[in-house]
């Protein structure tokens, strides 16, 4: 399949799906994207008004097209039902769907978090609906992405707010890896083509920092970003998962650290798998994080987030 063809796409109105509709765009592809509500008109973007629990819009968004790309996920929700919802039946209504309409091609993005499904709600999911993927008939790869950062982001800002104010709360002492939305957004394009290079295969992706960040560097890293020296404080477990119970009482559905997100948070070691990088001859990473983290504190600060 060459760049040019059509495209359906989920998450199209996120941080990663909304980075991802532009580097379509400028590849040349036509795209059909799924949406909840009205959007302004784009060239060579066709709005398709439904959602993932409405297969009736699902048919209408993957009939012609040559692809899928599917993006769109529950990251957060108040019990397992809204994950399981959300994450594993709204994949297993697209997968129908594309394969009623004779769609070879399916790229599926999860969550590093699949690989440990049993410390979060949030994970488990993400691993079933990677389960659904692999057992379909399609030509698939799943991306995997570790934590993604960049202009329009609304999860590692709190970690910017808290940077400013001089502090930043981590999790207990760990590793993670880092990827700018457009580095993700770039390799999300790059595997849309048949090949078998990536066919059936499960991939992951970061900066390229062989060992990733330990989370008091990065929080480092984004201080500096910000022209500032900040104090790091790892939280241990309990106190971690109190400040989630708290943010839920304050902020309620609107909480970016809940109970289910505390779990996952506390394991050490979110550093993706080596063996499992997409081939150099596909993409390489081009955004230096500490110089991604400059560029998207002044987005933030432009836009009077910070």
């Amino acid at each position: 399949m060459a760049t040019g063809g059509v495209v359906a796409l989920t998450g199209a109105t996120g941080f990663v799906g909304g980075a991802t509709l532009a580097k379509l765009q400028e590849a040349g592809w036509q795209v059909r994207a799924l949406t909840r509500r009205s959007q302004q008109s784009q060239s060579d973007v066709e709005w398709v008004e439904g959602a993932l629990d409405r297969p009736d819009s699902l048919v209408e968004l993957c009939t012609g097209a040559d692809c899928v790309l599917h993006i769109a996920g529950v990251v957060n929700a108040p019990d397992p039902a809204g994950f399981e919802a959300g994450n594993v039946t709204g994949t297993a209504n697209l997968l129908a769907a594309a394969e009623n309409a004779g769609i070879k091609r399916f790229v599926h993005v999860s969550s590093l978090s699949a690989r440990e499904p049993q410390l979060s709600a949030y994970g488990a999911s993400k691993a079933r609906a990677e389960e659904l993927v692999t057992a379909s008939p399609f030509d698939w790869t799943i991306m995997r992405p570790p934590g993604v950062y960049g202009p329009g982001d609304t999860e590692v800002l709190e970690m910017f707010k808290m940077a400013a104010m001089g502090f930043c709360l981590l999790p207990p002492e760990g590793r993670s890896s880092w990827i700018h939305v457009d580095d993700l957004a770039r390799l999300l394009v790059s595997l849309l083509p048949q090949r078998d290079d990536v066919a059936s295969r499960l991939l992951e992706a970061d900066d390229g920092r062989a060992e990733g960040w330990e989370h008091r560097h990065f929080a480092r890293a984004i201080g500096s970003a910000l022209d500032r020296s900040i104090a790091t404080i790892s939280a241990p477990r309990p106190l971690l998962f109190a400040a989630a119970w708290g943010d839920r009482l304050v902020r309620g559905a609107n909480a970016k650290l809940t109970p289910d997100r505390a779990s996952y948070m506390s394991h050490p070691d979110w550093v993706i798998d080596r063996t499992k990088v997409p081939p150099a001859s596909l993409w390489k990473p081009k955004i230096d994080t500490v110089e991604g983290l400059k560029t998207t504190a002044l987005w933030y600060k432009a836009q009077g987030w910070l």
